[in-house]
C-alpha cells in the first residue's frame, strides 16, 4: 500500500506543477496577485508530495520489499543497512526521484525566503522552475517509473553494483545533484528577467546566493566523485577526464563564471547581458550532464546503463529548456540595458578576464567530451579523447587565470592602479619564489615545469592571504586593532579568501601528485620486499576474509622507514555475492608528504601476488583545497548582504548616530 501511496503522490506532484507552471504566470501577464499568490502554496505542496514518494521507495529499499521491481533490480537483503538506503540513488529511477526532490526543494526555498522578490518576478520564477519539474516529473512517470511492481516477486535481489557500495558514493550523488538542479533557479531567475525584460543589481544579489549554494554543492560533489574514484577503483589516479566526470566539470566551470559575473552585475551593474546568457548556459550544461549519464551514449563507470529512449526523452527536455531559453534571450536581450562602464585595468576588468578564460576552458573540455561522440555518430569511428588534449588546451587556460588571480580583489572598481596592487603582493611573490627555488632544490630530475607550477599554486594561496592582511592593515598598527578589523571584515570577503587559498591548495595537491607520482608494478611472494619512495614493503602474504555480502582476499603489507616500522597495510581482492562481481580495495597509508598506496592483484600459480604500489606526493591538499573552497562558500553565503532578495531601504537616523 505504502508503494501505491508514492506512485499515487508522484501522480498529483505532476498536476500541482503543471497548475504552478500555468497559475502564477498568468497571474503575473494579468498583474492579479491572488493568483501570482498560488505559486508559493503549490511548490509547498509539490515538494511534500515528492517527499512521500522518495520516502516511499526508501521504505521499500529498507525493508527489502522485491515486488518493486526497481529494489529487486538494485537491492539484496543482505546488504547493509546504509547501502540499502544510498541503493535509493544508485540507480536510474531512483536518482531521477531524488533529483526531482531537491529541483522542487529549491522551489519551495524560493517561496519560503523569497519575501523580498517583486510579486510578478517571484510568480514567474516560480513557474519556470515548476515546468522543469513537470518535464522531469513526466519523464519519471512515462519511462522510469520507481514503483513499477513484479508478479511474482522474486525471493531475493539483484543487488548494488558492489563498487556503488561505498560509504562516498552515500553522500556524492545528493551533493552533485544540489549542484546541478541548484543552478536551475539561475535559469529560472533568468528566464523571468527576460520575461520582464529588466535586470538590475537586485536580480544580481537575488541569483548570487542560490549560485552559491549550487556552486559549493557541486564542488563537493565532485571532490567526493574524485575522492571514491582514487580509493575505491584500485587505478591509484584521481581523474580521468572520463566524458561523465567532464559532464559535472563544465557547468562548475561555468557556474564559477558565472558568480563572478553576477558580482559585476551587482557591484557596478555591468555584464548584464553576458551574466544572463550565462545562467542559461550554466544550467544547460547541467541538462547536457543529465543527458550524457542517462542517454546510453557513454560507456563509463560513472553512467547509469539506460535505453537510447530515455536518452531522447531528456534530449528532448535539453533541447525545449537551452533553445527556448537562448531563442528568449535572442529576442529580449536587446531590450536589456548595458549597464556601467569600466577601465581594462579595474576589478570589472579582472573579472571579465576570469569569464573569459573559464568559459574557453569550458569550452575546451566540451569539444574533448563531444567530439569523439560526434564521430561516432557520423561514421562509426571510435576514437578517445584523453588526458594529453585536456593538458594542452585546459592547462595552458589556467595559468593565466592563477596568476591573474591575487590580482582581482586588490584593484578597485573602475580604474585601478595595477602597480599598487603589485606592491601589496611582494610577500606573496617572495614566498612564491622560494617555494620555485626550493622545489627545483627537491628534485634531480624532471620535469622541468612542475617547480613553476608549484610556485604558482603558493602564489595564489599567499595572494589570498595577503589580500586580506591589506584589508585589516596588518603590520601598519597594533596586532589588537588588526584582529578587530578582521573579525569585522564582511564575511563575503573572508569567504573570498578562502575560496582562493583553497583553489591554490588543489594546485599544489594536483601538482605534486601528477608531476612526482612513483609507480611500481611486480610480482611479489610472502617474505619479498620492495621499497618506493623511501619506503619498503614487506609482503607477509594473504588470507581469506568473509564480509557481509562478500567474500575477500587481504594481503598483509608491512612498511618501514629507514628500519623503523610505519605502518601496516592491508590491499584486498573482494568478491561480493549479490552481483557476483569482484573489486579491488586499496591499502592507503596517509602522510602530509602523500599516500604509499598499495593494491593486491590476482595470485600467479607459483603462489605470488600481482602488486602495484603508488607513492602520491601531496595528493590529499586535492581534496583538502576542494573543502576549504567548500567553506569559503559557506562563510560567503552567511554574509547578511547576501540574504535573499533587495536589500532594505535604511531608516533615517539622527546625524552621527552609529550605523548598523
Amino acid at each position: 500500500m505504502i508503494i501505491e501511496i508514492g506512485h499515487f503522490a508522484l501522480i498529483l506532484a505532476l498536476l500541482v506543477s503543471a497548475a504552478q507552471m500555468i497559475v502564477p504566470a498568468w497571474g503575473a501577464r494579468m498583474r492579479d496577485p491572488r493568483l501570482m499568490a498560488f505559486g508559493e502554496p503549490a511548490a509547498l505542496s509539490q515538494v511534500v508530495l515528492i517527499l512521500i514518494a522518495f520516502l516511499a521507495l526508501m521504505y521499500a529499499y529498507v525493508t527489502s520489499d522485491f515486488s518493486v521491481a526497481n529494489v529487486a533490480a538494485n537491492s539484496h537483503s543482505d546488504k547493509p543497512l546504509i547501502y540499502r538506503i544510498s541503493g535509493v540513488w544508485g540507480n536510474h529511477e531512483g536518482s531521477m526521484l531524488l533529483w526531482v526532490l531537491i529541483l522542487a526543494v529549491f522551489g519551495a526555498s524560493v517561496a519560503l525566503f523569497g519575501t523580498n522578490l517583486p510579486a510578478t518576478l517571484k510568480a514567474n520564477v516560480l513557474s519556470v522552475q515548476s515546468s522543469i519539474a513537470l518535464a522531469f516529473l513526466l519523464f519519471i512517470l512515462l519511462t522510469s517509473n520507481p514503483f513499477e511492481r513484479l508478479d511474482p516477486a522474486p525471493f531475493d535481489g539483484n543487488g548494488l553494483n558492489p563498487i556503488l557500495q561505498d560509504p562516498a558514493l552515500a553522500f556524492h550523488p545528493p551533493f552533485l545533484y544540489m549542484g546541478y538542479v541548484g543552478f536551475s533557479l539561475a535559469f529560472s531567475f533568468a528566464i523571468a528577467a527576460l520575461i520582464e525584460g529588466r535586470t538590475d543589481a537586485a536580480w544580481a544579489r537575488w541569483v548570487r546566493p542560490w549560485t552559491l549554494l549550487a556552486w559549493m554543492c557541486l564542488t563537493l560533489g565532485i571532490a567526493m566523485g574524485s575522492w571514491w574514484a582514487y580509493y575505491e577503483l584500485g587505478w591509484g589516479g584521481w581523474w580521468f577526464w572520463d566524458p561523465v566526470e567532464n559532464a559535472s566539470f563544465m557547468p562548475w566551470l561555468a557556474g564559477t563564471a558565472l558568480l563572478h559575473s553576477a558580482l559585476v552585475m551587482e557591484k557596478r551593474e555591468a555584464l548584464k547581458i553576458w551574466t544572463v546568457l550565462l545562467a542559461i548556459l550554466t544550467f544547460s550544461l547541467s541538462l547536457m550532464g543529465t543527458f550524457l549519464v542517462r542517454s546510453g551514449v557513454l560507456s563509463s563507470v560513472h553512467a547509469f546503463a539506460v535505453d537510447p529512449g530515455r536518452g531522447v526523452f531528456v534530449l528532448s527536455i535539453m533541447v525545449l529548456f537551452t533553445g527556448g531559453g537562448l531563442a528568449l534571450f535572442a529576442w529580449r536581450a536587446r531590450d536589456l540595458q548595458q549597464g556601467g562602464v569600466f577601465s581594462p585595468i579595474s576589478r570589472e576588468g579582472a573579472l571579465v578576464l576570469n569569464n573569459v578564460l573559464l568559459t574557453v576552458a569550458c569550452v575546451t573540455v566540451l569539444v574533448g567530451t563531444l567530439y569523439p561522440l560526434a564521430l561516432e555518430a557520423l561514421n562509426g569511428m571510435k576514437i578517445s579523447v584523453g588526458a594529453p588534449y585536456f593538458n594542452m588546451t585546459f592547462v595552458p587556460l589556467m595559468i593565466p587565470l592563477l596568476l591573474v588571480l591575487p590580482l582581482g580583489p586588490l584593484m578597485a572598481w573602475k580604474r585601478a592602479d595595477i602597480a599598487a596592487a603589485m606592491e601589496r603582493l611582494i610577500a606573496a611573490a617572495v614566498i612564491a619564489a622560494i617555494v620555485l627555488v626550493a622545489s627545483f632544490a627537491a628534485t634531480e630530475r624532471g620535469p622541468w615545469l612542475a617547480p613553476f607550477c608549484l610556485a604558482i599554486g603558493a602564489w595564489v594561496m599567499a595572494g589570498a592571504l595577503a589580500e586580506t592582511a591589506f584589508r585589516i592593515k596588518l603590520g601598519k598598527g597594533p596586532l589588537r586593532d588588526s584582529l578587530r578589523r578582521l573579525v569585522n571584515l564582511p564575511r563575503a570577503a573572508i569567504g573570498t579568501m578562502l575560496a582562493h587559498f583553497g583553489v591554490g591548495l588543489m594546485v599544489i595537491g594536483i601538482v605534486g601528485t601528477t608531476a612526482y607520482k612513483s609507480e611500481e608494478i611486480l610480482l611479489m611472494r610472502p617474505g619479498e620486499s620492495k621499497e618506493i619512495a623511501g619506503y619498503t614493503l614487506t609482503f607477509r602474504g594473504a588470507a581469506p576474509a568473509q564480509g557481509p555480502n562478500y567474500t575477500e582476499t587481504i594481503g598483509v603489507f608491512d612498511v618501514t622507514q629507514d628500519g623503523v616500522p610505519v605502518t601496516r597495510l592491508e590491499p584486498s581482492k573482494r568478491l561480493y555475492t549479490a552481483p557476483p562481481q569482484p573489486t579491488s580495495e586499496a591499502g592507503i597509508y596517509a602522510h602530509w608528504t602523500g599516500d604509499l598506496y598499495a593494491v593486491l592483484g590476482d595470485q600467479q600459480p607459483d603462489g605470488g601476488f600481482a602488486v602495484r604500489l603508488y607513492f602520491h606526493p601531496l595528493v590529499r591538499c586535492i581534496w583538502l583545497g576542494a573543502l576549504v573552497m567548500f567553506i569559503g562558500g559557506a562563510v560567503s553565503l552567511s554574509d547578511r548582504r547576501l540574504r535573499v532578495g533587495m536589500p532594505r531601504r535604511a531608516s533615517r537616523v539622527p546625524a552621527g548616530a552609529p550605523a548598523e
